[in-house]
C-alpha cells in the first residue's frame, strides 16, 4: 500500500459514521464559480442505499455543479464549495481527490460521455481498472458482465472508441463505470443526443444494473419521464435549490410537476415550478 492509500485509508478511518441506508448525503451545500457567481444556494439531498435517485431540473438549475461537488471535479473548473458538507458512504468527501473517491467507490459518467477515442473499447474498460487498485479487498474487473449488459461492446471491442456511436459511446462510459464495481454511480444526462428508442434502452440498463448489481445511483436527466420511470425518488432544481421532491411515483403524477415540465402555462407565458406553487398558495389563500 502506497502513501496515498494509506492516508485514504486513514481519513476514512477517522470519520463518523453516516446512517446505514444512506450511501450519499449532500447537506446544505452553497458552490460559487471564480469567487464571484454562487450556483448552489443550500441545496441538500439523500440518495439511499440501493436507490435510484433522479435529480431534475431545467438548464441552468445547477445539476451538473451538484454532481461535479460530489465527485470533487468542482476545483477544476474553479469552483468551490463555501458552505455545507458532503458524505458518501458515511464519510466527508471534502478531503479526498477525484481518483481517491473513485476509488471509494463513486464513479461519475460525465456528460458528453468522455470515452478516449483513440484507444480501443477494451481499453477503455481496462483504463478504469485503476479503481480497482489500493482497496482493501481484492477485485478483479469483470469485463464479461460489460458484455452482457452491452452485447453491442463485444461485438466493437476491438474497434476505436471514436467510431463508435453516441449510444455505443454511452454504453462505453456506463461500463468503464461498471469496471470499478461501484457503490455508487452519478449519470450526468445519459439520454443526451441520443435517439428515443436508443434511450429507453439504456434507461432499461440502468434498472436492471441498479437492481441486479445493488448499485446505488444519483440520474441527472433532461427528460424527466424517462427519469422518473426508473427512479424511486426524485428531487427538482430551481436557481441552485431544491423546490419539491418525492417518490417517483408521486412526482410523475403531479399536475404542477407536469405544467413545469411543459414550460407553458395556460395563456402561453414562461412559468417555472416556483411560480406554479406561489400561484396556488395565493389562490387558495384569495378563496
Amino acid at each position: 500500500m502506497n502513501v496515498a492509500d494509506a492516508a485514504l485509508g486513514a481519513v476514512l478511518a477517522a470519520a463518523p459514521q453516516a446512517p446505514a441506508d444512506a450511501v450519499l448525503e449532500v447537506n446544505n451545500i452553497e458552490v460559487i464559480y471564480n469567487k464571484a457567481v454562487q450556483v448552489l444556494r443550500g441545496l441538500s439531498l439523500t440518495v439511499p442505499r440501493g436507490s435510484i435517485v433522479a435529480l431534475l431540473g431545467s438548464n441552468g438549475a445547477g445539476k451538473s455543479t451538484t454532481l461535479k461537488t460530489v465527485s470533487g471535479l468542482l476545483g477544476l473548473e474553479n469552483g468551490e464549495l463555501t458552505r455545507g458538507e458532503v458524505r458518501f458512504d458515511g464519510q466527508p468527501v471534502g478531503a479526498l481527490r477525484p481518483h481517491e473517491l473513485v476509488r471509494a467507490g463513486l464513479f461519475h459518467v460525465m456528460e458528453g460521455r468522455r470515452v478516449f477515442e483513440d484507444l480501443t473499447v477494451e481499453e477503455n474498460l481496462v483504463s478504469a481498472t485503476y479503481a480497482l487498485t489500493g482497496r482493501v479487498e481484492r477485485v478483479k474487473p469483470d469485463f464479461d458482465l460489460v458484455y452482457e449488459y452491452f452485447p453491442r461492446l463485444f461485438e466493437r471491442r476491438n474497434g476505436l472508441a471514436g467510431y463508435l456511436s453516441g449510444g455505443e459511446q454511452q454504453m462505453l462510459a456506463i461500463g468503464r463505470a461498471l469496471i470499478a464495481r461501484p457503490k455508487l454511480i452519478l449519470l450526468d444526462e445519459p439520454s443526451l443526443g441520443l435517439a428515443p428508442l436508443l434511450v429507453e434502452n439504456i434507461f432499461e440498463i440502468i434498472a436492471r444494473i441498479n437492481a441486479e448489481q445493488k448499485v446505488s445511483m444519483l440520474l441527472v436527466e433532461q427528460n424527466a419521464s424517462v427519469a422518473l420511470a426508473v427512479a424511486h425518488y426524485g428531487y427538482i432544481m430551481e436557481t441552485g435549490k431544491v423546490v419539491t421532491d418525492g417518490p417517483a411515483e408521486k412526482l410523475a403524477a403531479d399536475d404542477d410537476v407536469r405544467e413545469f415540465y411543459l414550460g407553458v402555462g395556460g395563456g402561453g407565458e414562461t412559468k417555472s415550478f416556483r411560480d406554479i406553487k406561489h400561484y396556488k398558495r395565493r389562490k387558495r389563500w384569495l378563496s
